[in-house]
């Protein structure tokens, strides 16, 4: 794993790349970002971008949606995939803020991780951008870019949030997790465009010829040509916001899962 010097230099790098980093949601204040932070799991930002429009003139604060109904708000969010699950989320979210916090969102992550729908990752988004608290969030293209790079060494978001914010000035935190959101979604992709990326000399991913295992060959990609993987024959597993796979399965319905933590 890289020293924090390097790690620095690496983001530094990057940043170049990427400059303005910040999220792609669109909000106002921390309440609509904590919404549309848990609308944006397993959906797209533009997607989210597109709906929370008509839901925060519908329910513009915790106390309107903590009276919401599921029937009200499915409706307006079914685009975003997963509604069932998300509207019982925002609904409990907003209950709870107003019963514990006077329809506030806390400055507090403990607290903040205590709502229904809102995991870490949720939650340090909201601290980082909207309450000027810092924070880290890790996804999947934080998980992914960092791996590579070899700033950071787990599969587990904690750890790598852990070992992202030893190695960066807590002021850097927030900035840092959307440079390597960005360069995951833009460049860093699971089929990566190396040779797009300003830090490729650096990359240990790079240099071990396009091994996403860390210590085992790839069967997959033997070796970076012009930059870039060879492309599969078959289309890997579908990642979730947690980092799990899951195989999507052609013939069958998508059965809404139970509400969980993002």
């Amino acid at each position: 794993m890289k020293t924090p010097a390097h790690t620095r230099q690496i983001l530094e790098a990057l940043a170049t790349q990427h400059p303005g980093a910040d999220t792609e949601l669109h909000y106002r204040n921390a309440f609509e970002l904590l919404v549309a932070t848990i609308l944006s799991a397993q959906s797209t930002d533009q997607r989210v971008n597109q709906v929370t429009p008509t839901v925060f003139t519908q329910f513009p604060d915790a106390q309107a949606l903590a009276r919401a109904t599921t029937a009200e708000l499915e409706p307006l969010i079914h685009s975003t995939g997963f509604f069932r699950a998300k509207s019982k989320a925002l609904i409990g979210m907003a209950q709870g803020l107003v019963r514990e916090h006077g329809g506030e969102v806390p400055p507090h992550l403990e607290q903040l991780t205590a709502l229904p729908g809102v995991g870490r990752k949720t939650a340090n988004v909201v601290l980082g951008h909207a309450l000027n608290v810092p924070g880290l969030p890790v996804d999947r293209h934080v998980l992914r870019v960092s791996n590579r790079l070899g700033i950071a060494d787990s599969d587990d978001p904690v750890v790598v949030e852990e070992q992202l914010c030893r190695a960066l000035p807590a002021a850097e935190w927030t900035r840092a997790s959307d440079t390597l959101i960005l360069h995951g979604r833009r460049v860093c992709k699971p089929r990566p465009a190396c040779d797009r990326c300003v830090v490729q000399s650096d990359c240990a991913y790079y240099q071990r010829g396009g091994n996403d295992e860390r210590g085992r060959a790839s069967k997959s990609a033997r070796g970076v040509r012009g930059g870039r993987l060879r492309r599969r024959a078959r289309r890997p597993a579908v990642e979730t916001a947690r980092g799990a796979s899951s195989q999507r399965t052609r013939g069958k319905p998508k059965r809404s899962p139970k509400s969980r933590k993002r």
